[in-house]
């Protein structure tokens, strides 16, 4: 919802660019442009590849991190505490080692494969992050005062769970992005379709209050931000499916050293024809339809975004009104912090990778091969000869599961390669 008049009037960035309207439309346009332009400033990362894309969120994470910390210092009066600006950071750059270094090793095992210095970094990853948390932990130990115990113990626990908050979302993020890069643009951007669809919606519209959390949030900019995000993410979604680019998964190629999107596209993303259910029959007068598989689960994801979603924003009401706070911050004139308008983007990612691992990921050759290739040449002759008998007890090759099939050509040209 709009923000205070009070604050946008003595805005300094924008406001005064605009003199002649009212505070609530200098409020709408100030919105409105920094919108237009952060869209804008997102779809020339896109364009620079994925790991821009990587880097954007990191960056997001990182600031979204800062600004709930510093909501605890202010809160808690806690800027005198010893050592704990410097242990929270210590933190967040333990979480992020621990579950990039685990990207590591699942997406770029072969790349591993070949440097003998990070192969001992990956082999004992997980010791090194617990070591590494482990000092940490025993620095707010040693740090502990007498007399601030329970202010300590308070930002602790505030430490975690912001952590628990940006950094373990902001990876699922990542995850999302490896699926192909149509998994990361359809959700964030349907989140960004409803929270625009439901302020204009409400701003226009808007008389019946939705939620006492957040006064300016009412029932038509609801329903009609969920009506314009589920037509949205199902159009948007078709001019995605046809580009490689956005539907392959995103695989390092270790002979390039690059990021690349090719392959041949899954079913999801190939056009396949649809009854209409007799009661759309009457209405459109057509019999079948043409789509994508991938549009039904887009329907899902809006709808998602739409409906769940906003709750992300309504907690993100409730936690600024307990410490009576107006925004995160005043990064972006008009929006409050970064953190204000990433609220319902870290719900989102949770629920997309709950989404692809439920109903959408089967078992992949190509990665069980790359995790294959990391074992000793006796180890994989063994898997190979498990695998080669396994396989000839079976008679009739159309009887084996396409996996195992596809698993064991695979294998049998890595076995005639290395021999």
């Amino acid at each position: 919802g709009p923000k205070s008049t009070a604050r946008l009037t003595h805005d300094p960035s924008l406001s005064h660019v605009l003199p002649v309207l009212v505070p609530v439309w200098k409020n709408w346009w100030i919105r409105g442009i920094l919108t237009l332009a952060m869209i804008s400033v997102f779809f020339l990362i896109i364009y620079l590849g994925s790991f821009m894309l990587m880097l954007l969120v990191l960056s997001i994470q990182v600031k979204c991190y800062h600004e709930i910390i510093t909501i605890g210092y202010r809160v808690y009066h806690s800027y005198d505490l010893p050592w704990f600006r410097s242990l929270s950071w210590y933190f967040l750059l333990c979480v992020n080692y621990f579950f990039y270094g685990e990207t590591v090793a699942d997406y770029f095992a072969t790349f591993v494969q070949r440097r003998e210095q990070l192969q001992f970094l990956i082999r004992y990853h997980r010791f090194i992050s617990f070591a590494l948390y482990l000092t940490g932990f025993c620095m707010f130990v040693l740090s502990l005062v007498k007399k601030h115990y329970r202010l300590q113990f308070y930002m602790f626990a505030w430490t975690h769970v912001t952590l628990l908050i940006t950094v373990t979302q902001s990876h699922l993020v990542i995850q999302n992005l490896f699926e192909g890069m149509i998994w990361f643009l359809v959700p964030i951007s349907s989140v960004i379709c409803n929270d625009i669809t439901a302020y204009i919606f409400g701003f226009f519209f808007g008389r019946t209050p939705l939620i006492k959390l957040s006064p300016k949030k009412t029932w038509e900019g609801f329903i009609g931000g969920f009506f314009s995000t589920v037509v949205f993410g199902f159009i948007f979604s078709y001019f995605l499916a046809q580009h490689q680019y956005f539907v392959c998964p995103v695989e390092y190629n270790s002979e390039t050293n690059r990021f690349v999107t090719e392959c041949e596209p899954s079913e999801l993303f190939q056009m396949k024809k649809y009854s209409v259910p007799p009661l759309l029959q009457a209405v459109l007068g057509w019999e079948t339809v043409n789509m994508y598989p991938f549009q039904m689960h887009s329907i899902a994801l809006s709808t998602f975004a739409s409906l769940i979603g906003p709750f992300g924003g309504f907690f993100a009401s409730g936690f600024k009104r307990a410490f009576k706070i107006k925004d995160f911050a005043d990064t972006i004139p008009g929006h409050g912090g970064i953190m204000d308008r990433f609220d319902c983007q870290y719900l989102m990612a949770t629920f997309v990778h709950v989404y692809i691992t439920s109903f959408i990921r089967g078992p992949n050759p190509s990665k069980l091969l790359k995790q294959l290739l990391i074992l000793q040449p006796e180890q994989q002759l063994s898997v190979y000869k498990t695998l080669k008998s396994h396989l000839f007890v079976k008679t009739e090759d159309q009887k084996k599961p396409a996996f195992t099939r596809s698993l064991w050509k695979s294998i049998a040209n890595v076995h005639i390669d290395n021999s």
